[in-house]
Order: C-alpha cells, then structure tokens, then sequence
C-alpha cells in the first residue's frame, strides 16, 4: 500500500507536466489559428465591400504571424508542424486576402486582367512561401532570398489604407496593375532583404538606439497609415537598391602573380618525368 501512494503523485506529476508541454507547444500554434481567422475575417469584408477593415484585419494577421515565432523560439517550442501550419495560415492571410482585397478594390473594373494579375500576386507568394521552406536550413538567417510574402502583402495593404474608397480613375487602375505585378516579381525574384531576425533583444543597444525606436513607435500612433507607408517602402526600395551597390563596387582587386623562378621550373624529384 505505502508504495502504491508513493507512486500515484509521481505518475500525476508526471501527467502534468506532459500536458503543460503540450501547451506550450500549442500557443505559438494558437496565434497561428488567429492569424489564419483574421485573414479569413478579411476575405469575407474585401468581397462585401469593406476595404479599410479588410487592410487593417490583414495588418493584425502580419502582427500575429510575427509573434508566433517568435514565441516559438523563446520557448524551444518550434516543431515540423508549426513550420509547416504557418505557411499555410501565411498563404490565406498574405496571398489570397491581399489578392481579393486588391481585385475588389482596384482592378475589378479590368476584368480579366485585374483577377489575373491578382493571381499572379498569390501564385508568387506561395512560391515565396515554399521555396523558405526548403532553404530554411541552409540559407542565411540575416537575409531573405526574395521579398518576403508579409512584405507583399503589407504593400497591397497599405496601397488601399491609403486611400479605401474603390479606385476608378483608368489611368490610376493601371498604376495599381503594374504596383501588384512589381510585388509578385519582388516575392520570386532572388533579390536579398534583410530579415532582422539577429536582431536580439537580449543585447545591449545604445541610449540613441532606444530613443530612435521611440519616435518610431510615437510616429506610427500619431499618424499609423504614412508612417508604415513611408518604412514599409524604405524596405522594399532597400532590396534592389543594395543588389545594385553590391554589381556597382568594384571587384578587389587579384593578387599579382609572382614570376616563376628556376626552382618553380624544376620537377620534384619523385615525379615522373626525366
């Protein structure tokens, strides 16, 4: 008897933490699932005409989405699953939310050049999407190969915040055609941009560093749509901007080679010539 109660407690302390570390492996999964719900929630307001809410629901998809690896990471909870749950939430929030935001807004009035393109647009941000799966491993944390599909879809987004009323100019449905095909290319292209995930937390900034991401943060609460309209263009200008530099700068220059002396002219003598 005394060695069935000693037994029980371990057993349920063993439960118990079992079930805790299933949670924790569910919680970046959870803010996956809201991802996924908002990106759903903005589908269903882009077709009913409610733009303004639909770009907003996908930006909050793009916060959450950001959050939940991030989670991950800090709780050593990543796994196969969630990798893979995540881009399958991302091409709902960021490739067919944007898309049919886009088509509603803007190019409904082309027909089927306005739906092509937008398809297009998802087409490149699924490819976006697998192709960082396959490299996940093996290319670099630093960068991204590709303008990354929460950027695409960041840009379509803040195109219609802009301004949300339907577009109905000819002149400026064109200039949104050509806006939505540039993005795509940018998402396939292998065009590096800066991914900030070294950027740690954890380490010591400067005071001017604090102060910066300070304005930053006050700059977005006073007027939230220019402000992100004005950073989110800054980075998708500083891909293309730095593959240009880095064609531009001269090559270092070879070293010289030094002229063969009369030792370099002699065979070793284990070889095989007389």
């Amino acid at each position: 008897m005394a060695e069935r109660r000693i037994r029980r407690p371990r057993a349920r302390r063993h439960v118990a933490r079992e079930s805790l570390r299933r949670g924790i492996y569910a919680l970046p999964s959870l803010f996956t699932v809201l991802n996924l719900f908002f990106g759903f929630w903005a589908i269903v307001d882009a077709v009913n005409g409610r733009f303004e809410r639909a770009a907003w629901l996908i930006i909050l998809a793009g916060v959450l989405d950001g959050l939940d690896g991030r989670i991950a990471r800090m709780m050593h909870a990543t796994s196969d699953f969630g990798r893979e749950y995540d881009s399958l939430a991302d091409v709902v929030s960021f490739g067919v939310a944007p898309a049919i935001l886009t088509y509603q807004w803007g190019l409904r009035e082309t027909g089927r050049w306005g739906w092509t393109v937008a398809f297009l647009f998802l087409v490149a941000g699924s490819i976006r999407l697998a192709r960082f799966n396959v490299r996940a491993q093996l290319a670099d944390r630093r960068y991204f190969t590709g303008l990354a599909i929460p950027g695409g879809a960041g840009a379509l987004t803040l195109m219609v915040l802009n301004d949300p009323e339907p577009v109905a100019h000819p002149h400026a449905i064109v200039a949104v055609w050509i806006f939505v095909l540039a993005i795509a290319v940018l998402m396939v292209s292998s065009i590096r941009y800066r991914s900030f995930k070294d950027f740690n937390l954890r380490r010591r900034w400067p005071a001017t560093a604090l102060f910066t991401l300070a304005v930053i943060i006050a700059a977005v609460a006073v007027s939230p749509v220019p402000v992100m309209s004005v950073l989110l263009g800054a980075y998708l200008l500083s891909g293309p901007v730095e593959a240009a530099f880095r064609k531009l700068r001269p090559a270092a220059p070879a070293r010289p080679r030094l002229p063969a002396s009369e030792t370099d002219l002699v065979p070793p003598a284990d070889s095989e010539h007389p």
